[in-house]
C-alpha cells in the first residue's frame, strides 16, 4: 500500500470516555452500536458477517487485522453485520495465496467504517471493568458534543429485538430434497456453517423467517426443529417462544443454539439477563456435565440464562457450564426430546470440539 494521509477518528463511549485513532483508508463517516470485543486470533471475516453481531461495534483484540485478506467462501451471511470495526493495527496488504480480496476492499464493498490505531488493550480493559455499552466511532472528531447528543438516541441492547433485521424474508432450502431427514430451522440470525453441518449429515433443511408460526413450520412435516443463533435480547421474541412451546408440548425433536437456547429457556419459564460484557471468542472453556469432558468452544452472546432458575426447574437439567464464570452453557429437558447450548458447535471460526452436538440431534430425530 502506498503511503496516504489518514484522517483522525474517535471512539466515544456512552459514559463519555474517548479514545483517539485513525480511520481505515480515507473514508469519512460515523457509526453507532453497542461496543463489544472478540478475543479470537483468526476468523475476522466470519465474525464480521455473523448475524449475531448485528448492531455492534466490534473491537478485535488480536493486534493485526486484515493480514490474510478475505475469501468469498468464508462468510456466515451475505453481508457484513457489525456496525463498525475498532482495531489496533490494520493490514492493508495481505499474504494468503487463497485470498481474493483485501480486507479494506471487503469493508468498502460493504460500506463499513473502521477505525485503527486504537489502544485496544486499554479499551477492552475499560469495557471489562465497566461493562458493554453503546458507543460511536466517527471521523467528526471536532464535534464531540454533537456525537454525544446523537449517541443518547441509540436504544440500549437490553430489550432490543433484532432478529427481524437479519432473518430471511422468505423460506428457502438447503441440502438434498431426497434426504430421509427434514429439519425445519427458525432463522433468528442463522449462520451458514450451521446449515452446512446439518446438510453434510444428510439432512434437508427448510429455513423459515423469524416470525413463522408452528403451523407454518409443521405444515412442511419436518422430522426435527431447530432454533438458530441471532442478535439482540431474546425476551421480545414472543412468537419464537410460542413456537418452542408448541414443539415441546408435542415432544418433537428440538435443538437450539445461542439465541435459540435462550428462547427455549424462556419457553420453559426461565428468565434471561444481559451480561456485564458477554462471551465472544474462539477459546472459551466449557465442561460437559454429562460426559465429564472439557470442550474449547466458540462463543458469541451478550445474554445468558438464569442458572438458579434452571436448577430449580423440575423439567430442566444443566448439561454444560462455562468454566470461566459458571454460567449455563447447555441444558436439556428431562422428559422431552429437547436440548440446547449457549455456544456455537459449528464454530467458524473456532475449534470443532462440539461438532458432536449435530450428531446428537440427528440421533434424536432418527431414534
Amino acid at each position: 500500500m502506498k503511503y496516504q494521509k489518514r484522517n483522525q477518528a474517535v471512539v466515544l463511549l456512552a459514559d463519555g470516555t474517548i479514545f483517539y485513532g485513525k480511520v481505515v483508508g480515507n473514508r469519512e463517516g460515523t457509526a453507532f452500536g453497542e461496543v463489544c470485543f472478540n478475543t479470537g486470533m483468526t476468523g475476522y471475516q466470519e465474525i464480521f458477517t455473523d448475524p449475531s453481531y448485528f448492531g455492534q461495534l466490534m473491537i478485535t483484540t488480536n493486534a493485526h487485522i486484515g493480514n490474510y485478506g478475505t475469501e468469498k467462501s468464508e462468510v456466515e451471511s451475505e453481508t457484513i453485520k457489525i456496525s463498525g470495526l475498532i482495531c489496533k493495527n490494520f493490514s492493508y496488504d495481505f499474504s494468503r495465496e487463497a485470498a481474493d480480496s483485501s480486507l479494506e476492499d471487503f469493508l468498502n464493498a460493504n460500506n463499513l467504517l473502521a477505525v485503527s490505531d486504537i489502544d485496544t488493550r486499554a479499551l477492552v480493559s475499560y469495557i471489562r471493568d465497566n461493562g458493554a455499552m453503546n458507543a460511536v466511532i466517527s471521523t467528526d472528531v471536532d464535534n464531540i458534543e454533537g456525537l454525544k447528543a446523537e449517541l443518547k438516541k441509540i436504544p440500549d441492547m437490553n430489550g432490543l429485538e433484532l432478529a427481524s433485521k437479519v432473518s430471511t424474508s422468505e423460506p428457502y432450502f438447503i441440502g438434498e430434497a431426497s434426504s430421509q431427514i427434514k429439519i425445519a430451522a427458525l432463522d433468528l440470525g442463522i449462520k451458514k456453517n450451521i446449515l452446512r453441518n446439518f446438510a453434510k449429515r444428510g439432512a434437508y433443511i427448510k429455513v423459515f423467517p423469524y416470525n413463522s408460526t408452528f403451523e407454518d413450520m409443521s405444515a412442511w412435516n419436518p422430522d426435527g426443529y431447530f432454533l438458530s443463533n441471532g442478535p439482540g435480547d431474546p425476551e421480545p421474541l414472543v412468537a419464537a417462544q410460542e413456537v418452542a412451546k408448541e414443539i415441546i408440548k408435542r415432544d418433537l425433536p428440538l435443538f437450539g443454539i445461542c439465541l435459540g437456547h435462550q428462547v427455549i429457556a424462556l419457553a420453559n419459564g426461565v428468565s434471561t439477563y444481559k451480561m456485564h460484557n458477554g462471551h465472544r471468542g474462539i477459546n472459551h472453556p466449557v465442561k460437559n456435565l454429562i460426559s465429564g469432558k472439557g470442550e474449547i468452544t466458540s462463543q458469541n452472546h451478550g445474554f445468558a440464562v438464569n442458572r438458579e432458575e434452571v436448577e430449580a426447574h423440575p423439567d430442566l437439567e444443566i448439561t454444560h457450564i462455562h468454566l470461566n464464570d459458571d454460567t449455563v452453557a447447555g441444558l436439556r429437558m428431562k422428559n422431552k426430546n429437547c436440548f440446547s447450548v449457549q455456544y456455537h458447535p459449528e464454530a467458524s471460526p473456532g475449534p470443532n470440539d462440539a461438532n458432536y452436538l449435530f450428531d446428537e440431534f440427528i440421533e434424536n430425530i432418527t431414534k
